[in-house]
């Protein structure tokens, strides 16, 4: 009983140092969206629930705070959580929430939003972190969930591209575009490492997960990652840190990577191709309740655009030897849209 009681008092005094979530059953449909106004109504989530997804992962733009103040973010955070058919998809789905910058609360704000820790709290407050949760014990709401199940494992990551991201570079014609453009860019590229996007915390755990054995790994961010540069934000924008994923993925020899992204207002895959790794694919589906009258040239896209109110879902077929990963876009009067479906074997060293 001595031991008993030390081994308890040990655990309690490095709780923090604990691994933090065990793993769940594998799954194998996760739906995904982002961009949705808590002030109008959002029957896309019904199109989701009767999809039957085990996940449903919120990519960010969740509510549109834009405020400084704290009351009236937890209040918009609250008209979403009341609106019925969220509450239907909720008792359907999983849900693993990630932000950007909307629902962190400030039009393409970053590291320099005032109020990010208050965000923070009323972000994990909403989406019932657990209190041991280890979100709470670090700056930022990077977080990841591993499903496992004969003897295959799905690693869904969602990344913080809000709480250490250095300002975006204002546009004022710079750059020699030969007229590829038809809209005012917004910005441009950092041209000096010393930008941030992650932040080098972030990338320390990220290194770590990306170290741990899994079949598939699913990233979700906020901002577009496989997509060329636009003048709008993405990674595009932090070049080095685009790069510095992609050298990552290679150090760890981490199989299975593909990325969920959300932020324009419309769906679409595109294909990021790298020397010495294989495709990374992204899959865009923003559109909850948003919508945009015109895509952006991307020079890695090979599905879509879908301008029409959508979700996304990913549906993996783990009983075939070489696992099927199906990449799929509905749109809000049910039809499918997107589908393109690659073998396991293909986004593997």
């Amino acid at each position: 009983m001595k031991y008993f009681h030390l081994l308890l008092l040990w655990l309690l005094a490095h709780a923090d140092q604990l691994p933090a979530q065990s793993s769940l059953p594998l799954i194998s449909r996760i739906a995904f969206g982002s961009c949705g106004s808590q002030d109008k109504p959002q029957p896309i989530l019904d199109s989701a629930a009767a999809h039957r997804p085990e996940v449903f992962v919120w990519l960010g733009d969740n509510i549109y705070g834009d405020t400084k103040d704290m009351t009236v973010l937890r209040a918009k955070y609250a008209k979403l959580g009341a609106k019925p058919e969220f509450q239907r998809l909720k008792k359907t789905a999983r849900f693993l929430a990630t932000w950007d910058d909307h629902d962190y609360g400030w039009n393409d704000s970053g590291r320099h939003y005032a109020f990010k820790k208050e965000s923070k709290e009323i972000f994990l407050e909403f989406w019932e972190e657990p209190a041991d949760s280890p979100r709470r014990n670090h700056e930022g709401i990077y977080t990841s969930q591993m499903f496992e199940g004969n003897g295959k494992k799905l690693q869904i990551i969602l990344i913080d591209n809000r709480t250490f991201r250095d300002n975006v570079r204002l546009y004022r014609g710079e750059l020699n575009h030969n007229n590829r453009y038809f809209y005012p860019l917004d910005y441009y590229p950092h041209e000096i490492p010393d930008s941030t996007f992650l932040g080098e915390e972030q990338w320390k755990w990220l290194e770590a997960e990306l170290s741990k054995p899994a079949d598939v790994r699913i990233i979700g961010s906020g901002s577009q990652f496989s997509i060329s540069f636009n003048g709008y934000e993405a990674w595009a924008n932090f070049p080095h840190e685009q790069k510095r994923m992609l050298e990552l993925i290679k150090k760890t020899k981490a199989n299975g990577v593909m990325f969920i992204t959300g932020d324009v207002h419309y769906a679409e895959i595109s294909v990021l191709k790298e020397e010495g790794l294989y495709p990374i694919y992204d899959v865009t589906a923003s559109g909850i309740t948003s919508t945009w009258h015109f895509a952006t040239p991307n020079d890695n896209r090979i599905e879509g655009p879908i301008m029409d109110n959508h979700f996304g879902q990913i549906t993996i077929d783990w009983k075939q030897k070489d696992p099927v990963i199906n990449m799929e876009i509905y749109d809000i009067r049910g039809n499918q849209r997107i589908q393109h479906a690659i073998r396991l074997s293909e986004i593997k060293f």
